[in-house]
Parts: structure tokens; sequence; C-alpha cells
């Protein structure tokens, strides 16, 4: 498939040249599967869409859709595969620029220093004056935890994400400077036979992925990539320190780390069960067992040395006669190690058979009871080798190995649990109306929930019993608990912490959980000492409920049931904030602002009693559920919110681009790491310059108009859910085999039951991205009519200084790029009522010119994403590719329904319709 012709930058010629190669490859595999004939017509078919791009013609458009509507349904299949194809292959080629351009700064001979990364972030905290001691006070509050989610916007099936590694492989062996002609063409059949296998490969998923296929889709990524980049990450930053304040020896302490929610979220998802949960757990605990024993056996190839030739340490030696005395080393390997003069060998040997025994369970044959041994053990190790001078192997080898354990434990994820404020709701009111205690719980006013629940935490007696009956859904609920408690035991502490409560819109939604704890001693009150081994987390999600949240939260820091969490001593509160539900509810300005205010509120508030306020931020990956780079979503926050520490959801498609291949792994988290100490540095100096209050005014009053906007035709316009139903693939959206949880929270259609996830998947795929943009013109543009010159100038004031505005309009200008009205407009022909259809259309065409206006006005830019041309070029270039699968999209959407209509039980072209929503996801680069 031929390219368009435009003049690249120096940087990215090398990046048009892998576009060009893999087209080429393309067009020929296309040649193969389909002859001349499929290739002819995609390049007729992209060739009409380049000249609708150059200059929209109403004749094109026609000539372009009758090209579609007169193929056969296998040629058209094929057409479909061909363009999806082109953007997976276009995908890799970018993610392996980003890699070339990492490097390319990692040997700069100028001293050139990459932007965003750990070392122009330490340079600035040497520039900006601070000591050596102030940034070792910084280091220990920083916290970033990034948390794996099953949300289902990943498109692509684990199979076609193996393809494209091994693609992105041989990629990059094309940019060996000493590469022959001869590797060159070995390399070329070598992604022929790949981007063949692609083609006759299934790209659907041909049924619903169970939650444990959910968990080895997300251990995948911690398998190949992350065990090993969070350690890299760890010291790259030690490096930039030991650089730049040479004067102390640094050792950071473990501040970046991976949780899970994969098989511990149960909102909505009957199938995490507390057997899953169990499951999820021990399949954690092998992977991270096994990733251990395979980097002893990589030891134990180095660790030659002989007391023959170097003495050990007392406290190795001593170690060693332990083991020979508590571990049997019968089932490892060939047992005891055949050369005594090679202790570390043998002390090797005596650790892969302790943890040989802990992955299956063996105690009577020697285990590890914690992580903590096996740290003592390779801490023996490392200081016995600085002894005799091995320390390259002491500072390398064994320090990750060191860090690894630090990092990921026994448990390799901590699992975050989730439920539905209503579900504990439920189950307490069944459990006190068969005691007798109150007969309708659900029924109390908030204070009086609140009075009785208090009353129960401190009575010491339990509420259940093994005796009594309850429904199958109280009993899932108490056994979850119970399952928590044993997970701690088997798992250790760190195996699960946290306890989300979905839908929190009062503090007894907290006490309910604090209560369940109880139940099971996960909570207990002795007098005035109080423990909680189980930390209870408000999820906030709904506008209202983020107006509440201080009056929620107070309550219950007020609570005499409160136990807080500890980090490094410091008393802590988490809070999750929900961007998906929120700006479902009110919109893409109201909803960032909402929940930065809430941020601002609730670090007060939690200092008011003592207390940091870590926040958890419920970010999707597109831009109407948060999405955006995760070190630009870190420095929109404000500066006081860091100092708790950040834990951001990634989720879907955004664990496979970042998490993917090893050296986007390790950008992603080296400019979330720069992010995060600028931000916590800002902090501890008590920069709050953000804080203008004449910028809250501004912004709070330009959300009031967005938020008007936004709900009159979203909630106040009866025909608008019809036509979002009709212009978009919601229903096929369902049938996408994505994840194991169903769209909707219930059997419902109503509008309050839709996920935001689909909902977004849904406006992204008709290129509207209505979420992501919609009410923000006419926000900022009532705003300034009010005083046209001099608030235009403060917003423009406002975006070059303020980092939570600059993304809030950076995060418009993508979406607005990417959207494109004149390809939406013939979604608008699916709706049934046209009258409504077109009226609808043009309420949301003119908030798009206006929104796209006032963005320019206060940019100063005379485009969208001038100040970004790498990614303003990328769109205009995938545009002609990803058009074709929009018209072929709309004419298989009508079919369906025309076929529906007539109550035809055959559905062919599902499984077309599912292949565009693929291909067009691949070409947005977003889907939920």
């Amino acid at each position: 498939m031929r390219q368009q012709e435009f003049m690249p930058s120096s940087k990215d010629i090398p990046l048009r040249r892998d576009v060009r190669f893999l087209g080429h490859i393309l067009g020929d595999v296309l040649v193969m599967q389909g002859g001349l004939e499929l290739l002819n017509h995609v390049e007729k078919i992209r060739e009409l869409t380049k000249q609708l791009r150059a200059s929209f013609q109403p004749e094109v458009l026609e000539r372009c859709k009758e090209e579609i509507h007169q193929l056969t349904p296998e040629m058209r299949r094929d057409v479909i595969r061909a363009f999806a194809i082109y953007f997976q292959l276009v995908n890799i080629a970018e993610q392996n620029h980003r890699v070339r351009r990492h490097r390319h700064y990692r040997r700069s001979e100028t001293g050139e220093i990459q932007p965003h990364s750990i070392e122009s972030a330490v340079r600035q905290l040497k520039e900006k004056g601070l000591t050596a001691d102030e940034v070792e006070e910084i280091l220990h509050f920083l916290s970033l935890e990034l948390v794996i989610t099953a949300h289902p916007t990943e498109a692509v099936r684990r199979t076609v994400l193996d393809i494209h590694h091994r693609i992105a492989e041989e990629m990059m062996r094309l940019d060996h400077p000493y590469i022959t002609d001869s590797e060159r063409e070995e390399i070329r059949q070598k992604l022929i036979g790949e981007v063949c296998t692609l083609w006759q490969s299934d790209e659907l998923r041909l049924r619903k992925p169970t939650v444990i296929d959910e968990v080895r889709n997300g251990l995948y990524y911690v398998d190949e990539t992350l065990f090993d980049v969070l350690p890299q990450v760890h010291k790259e930053l030690e490096r930039c320190l030991e650089e730049y304040y040479p004067e102390r020896k640094w050792h950071v302490p473990s501040f970046l780390r991976f949780g899970s929610w994969i098989g511990g979220d149960r909102d909505g998802n009957p199938s995490v069960t507390p057997e899953v949960t169990w499951q999820t757990l021990s399949m954690q605990r092998a992977l991270v067992i096994q990733k251990y024993e395979e980097s002893i056996k990589q030891l134990i190839k180095k660790l030659s040395y002989s007391t023959r030739k170097i003495q050990i340490t007392e406290e190795l030696a001593e170690s060693i006669r332990h083991d020979e005395l508590t571990v049997h080393l019968g089932d490892v390997g060939e047992g005891k190690w055949r050369n005594e003069h090679e202790p570390y060998r043998r002390k090797c040997m005596y650790m892969l058979a302790r943890l040989k025994h802990t992955r299956t369970g063996q105690k009577e044959l020697g285990v590890y009871e914690n992580a903590g041994q096996l740290l003592e053990d390779l801490k023996h190790i490392q200081k016995s080798l600085r002894t005799h001078h091995a320390e390259v192997l002491a500072n390398n080898d064994i320090a990750r190995l060191v860090r690894q354990v630090e990092l990921f434990g026994f448990h390799l994820l901590t699992l975050d649990i989730r439920q539905h404020s209503a579900e504990h709701e439920k189950a307490l009111t069944e459990i006190l109306s068969v005691l007798g205690i109150e007969p309708h719980y659900d029924q109390l006013s908030e204070s009086e929930k609140i009075e009785l629940l208090t009353e129960l935490l401190q009575d010491p007696r339990p509420l259940t019993s093994s005796f009594l009956e309850y429904s199958p859904e109280t009993r899932q609920c108490l056994d979850l608990f119970r399952t928590i408690a044993r997970a701690k035991e088997e798992f250790g502490e760190d195996s699960i912490r946290n306890y989300l409560i979905s839908m929190t819109q009062g503090t007894s939604d907290l006490l309910e959980v604090v209560l369940l704890a109880k139940e099971v001693g996960l909570y207990r009150q002795c007098g005035e000492q109080k423990t909680s081994r189980l930390h209870v987390v408000p999820l906030l999600e709904t506008i209202d409920d983020l107006h509440r949240a201080g009056q929620i939260m107070e309550a219950y820091f007020q609570h005499p049931c409160f136990v807080p969490d500890k980090r490094e001593g410091h008393p802590i509160q988490e809070i999750m904030l929900g961007y998906s539900d929120s700006n479902k509810d009110g919109g893409m300005i109201s909803a960032n602002w909402e929940l930065y205010r809430a941020q601002l509120l609730l670090s007060r508030l939690a200092r008011k009693y003592g207390l940091e306020a870590k926040f958890f931020h419920g970010r999707g990956g597109a831009l109407g559920r948060g999405g955006g780079p995760l070190n630009r979503s870190i420095m929109a926050n404000p500066v006081s919110a860091v100092l708790g520490g950040v834990k951001i959801t990634e989720q879907g498609e955004v664990l496979s681009s970042r998490y993917a291949l090893k050296p986007i792994a390790q950008r992603s988290l080296e400019q979330a790491t720069s992010a995060l100490l600028i931000s916590a540095a800002m902090a501890f100096k008590g920069e709050k310059h953000e804080l203008n209050q004449d910028w809250l005014r501004a912004i709070e009053e330009i959300s009031g108009y967005a938020l008007e906007k936004y709900q009159s035709l979203v909630f106040g316009d009866a025909d608008f859910l019809s036509f979002f139903q009709e212009a978009t693939p919601l229903p096929e959206v369902g049938e996408l085999k994505i994840g194991s949880r169903p769209s909707r929270r219930k059997n419902s259609q109503r509008f309050e039951d839709l996920r935001a996830i689909p909902w977004v998947f849904a406006w992204t795929q008709t290129r509207y991205l209505f979420p992501a943009w919609y009410a923000a013109g006419t926000g900022f543009s009532k705003y300034v009519h009010k005083n046209p010159a001099e608030r235009l100038s403060m917003l423009k004031e406002m975006y070059q200084h303020w980092p939570f505005f600059r993304s809030l309009i950076d995060n418009l200008q993508m979406a607005l790029a990417k959207a494109d009205l004149v390809i939406a407009r013939e979604y608008t022909s699916l709706v049934k009522d046209k009258t409504a259809g077109e009226r609808i259309f043009n309420i949301i065409a003119e908030e798009f010119r206006l929104t796209c206006s006032q963005v320019l006005s206060i940019t100063g830019q005379q485009g969208l994403l001038d100040h970004v041309p790498v990614i303003q070029e990328s769109i205009r270039l995938r545009n002609p590719y990803v058009d074709p699968l929009s018209f072929i999209q709309v004419y298989l959407l009508s079919e369906r329904r025309k076929q529906s209509e007539t109550g035809t039980s055959e559905d062919p072209v599902l499984e077309e319709v599912l292949l565009t929503i693929n291909g067009i996801a691949a070409g947005m680069r977003n889907t939920g």
C-alpha cells in the first residue's frame, strides 16, 4: 500500500521509511492472498478518500460509497482486513520509532537530555537549588502505584499482540549499523511470513474471556516487561542522583509499584467469585516465585567463587549450615551442589529448594515463610561478595534481584477488591433482619445507619453464624471477607490491602465494609485500641458524589472506628476518583474541574485530621475517560495532592501500548517518575502558584456553563438517547468478546446503567468523540463574552502557567483533531427519526465548531495540534486509511439493522462490523 507524500523532519525520516517498508510488505501479502484485484480495490478506495481529504466533493463521496457497495461480501471482508492490518503495522512502526528516539538521547555525545526523562527532572531539582538533604526527604514522599485492570477496552487478541511483538523485534534489527544486504533480505522474508500469519489468523475472539483468562493477560505484562523494567527505573534514578549529587551515596526507596484489579474487581461482574480471587492470588504467587527461581539459576552460572581463592562472611557460612539441617534438596536439580568449595552455589541450591517448596506448599521440606527471609539470604550473599571485591555482581545482578523482591514479594501484585456499595447494604439488611436487630436497615436515613453501625462496631459480639441461613448473595459477600482474611495469612499482608466501594454516596457505605471486616477479624477494637488490616477506600464517581466528598470523608475521619492506613509511618487515607462516570454524568470540562476541586478540598481536609490523602485516579485510555500521557496526568493534579502518593489505573489498550515492549515501558515509567519528582519537589518547597484564586473562579464559572450545556442535551433532550443508540455501533460493541464483564451494570436500557466504557467506545467509532469535548466551547464562549479582552487574556495566561488547564486544553485539542464531523454525519443516516437525527447532529456540529474556535483562541495557534506537529502529521496521514473503514461500517450497520427489522435470525454481517470496529480502534489509537 502506497504512502502519501509529505516532507518529514529529519528525525522522523526513519519512521516514514519503516511505514513505507511495512506498507510494501502488506501490499505483497495482499497480492499473494487475494490477487491484484484485492490490492486494486484497496488502492482505489484509498485514493478516493484521499481526494475527499484534499477537497470535499459530494460526487467523490458518492463514488467512494458506490465502490464500497458493489464489493462482494468476501472482497469487502478482505478490504476491511487490509486497512485494519495496515494500522497495526503503522502502530508497530511508531512504537519502534519511540524506542529509536529514546536510544538517540541515551547515546547522544552532545549531552542532550531527553525531555521528561528522570535526568531532566533531577537536573531541574539541582538548578532550583535543592540540597541533597532536601532531595533525600522528597524521596520518602514519592509513591506511584499503577493498577492493571481488566476493563474491556483492548480490542486486540493476545495472539495478535504476540505477532506484533515478533514484527517489532525484526524491525528493530533493521537499525543495526552493520546489517548486510543478505541479512536485510532475510528480515524482509521473515516479516512477509509474520504478516501472512497475521492475515491468516483470527483477529476476533470467538468467546468471551473468563476472569482467569484476563488474569493471565495481565500477568503477561509483568512476566514480559515489568518484572525487569521496574528495577531499571529505580536504578536510573539512583544513577542520576549520583551524577548531580555526587557527595552522597544514594539508595532510592522502592517507590514505583504495580497492583491489580483483575480477579478482585467484582462490581457488576458476577464471574468474580471468592474462588476466582483465591485462584488469582495463587497464580500471582506461582509466577513471582518462578521468576525468582529463574534468576537464581542464572546466578548459579556466575557465582563460581571458590573458598580455595576467597573467604565468605561468617553470616553466609552460618546460613548454609542452617539450611543443611532444615532444607530438603532431593527434589531440586541434582540435589546438593557437587563442589563443596563453591559456597555461593551451595547456598543458591538451598534457596532454589526453599522457593520450590514455597511454591508447591511443601512446608515440611523447608520453605520461605515470607519474602523477607529470601531478602535476608540475598543480602547475606551481597554482603559477602563485597568482602572479596566482587562488587560488580553484588551491585548489579544481586541488587536487581533484591529490588525485585522488595517490589514484588511473594504476592507479585497487590490485589484490590472492589464491590458496589449496594451489595454491602443488601447483605447487612438481611443479616440484621435475621437477627431481629433491624428489619429494614436499607430504609433507614443516613444518620440512623451511622448510629446503628457505630453501635455494632463497638459491640465485640459477632453478627453472623454458620448455623444461620442466608441468601446466596449474602453468603458470597461474607465468603469474600473470609477469603481476604485467609489470603493475608497464606500470601502475606500485601496480597490484599484495599477494599474499594463503588458508588460511595455516604459515610455509612464505608462503615458497612468496616463492620463486615470486623466479622472476620480484619477490624478489631479493644478499649481505645483499634486495628485494621483492610483499608477501606471510597470511590467517588458522579458529580453529586464529588460535591459531597468533603461531608462524607469528614464524618468518616471523625468516626470513633476510623483507622488510617500507614506508609513509612505516615497516616494515609486513600480516596479513589472516577473519571469515567463523572465525565458521562457531567461532560469533560465539569468532570475534570470537579475532580481537581475535590483533590484540593480533600487534601486540606485530610491534613486537618493529621493525614495525607492518597488519590487513586480511575482513568481510562480514551480522552473521554481521563486518558492521556501518564506524566501529563500527574502534572495536571494539584501539587498538594501528590505527597500522599499517586495511584492510577492502567487498562485495555494502554497496557499493550505502554508495556508490551521493554524500552517503551521504561520510557513511560521514566516520564511518570520525572513528573512525580517535580510535583513532589514543588509541594515540598510549598510552591502553590497554580492556586491563583482568579483562575479558580474562572474555571468554576466555565464549568457551570459547560455542565448546563452538556446536561441539557444528554439528559434534557428526549431524542438524544435514541440518537446515540442508533447513530453509533453501541449494540455491536457489546458483541465484541473483549471482557468478562457485562457492558451494563444491570439488564437495563437506562442511560444510568450503561457503563462508561461502551459509551466512549461507541462515540469514538463514529468519529464524533463526543464525550471528550462536547460543551467545552459553550463554557469558554459564555465566560469570555462578559469581558472579551480581559477574560481571553486570562485564559491564555492559565494555558501558559497552570498545568491542569494546559492539560485540559491539550486533551481537547487531541480530541477535536481526531474527531471528524464529515464522517460522523454519515452515521446520522442510521437514525430512524430523520428530523430528530438532523437536529441533534446540527447541535453537536455547531458546538464542535465553537469549541475548535475557542481552543485556538486560547492557545494562539493557527491549527489544532500545531504545538505537536508529529502527532498532527500522524493523524493527517492516518485519516485516508480510517475513512474507508468508517464508510464500510456505516453501510454494514445499515444492512444489519434492515435485517433486524425483517426478523432475519441470521447475522452474516456482524463479524464484518466487528472487524471494522477493530480496524477503527487501531487507526484512532483509542477504544474506550
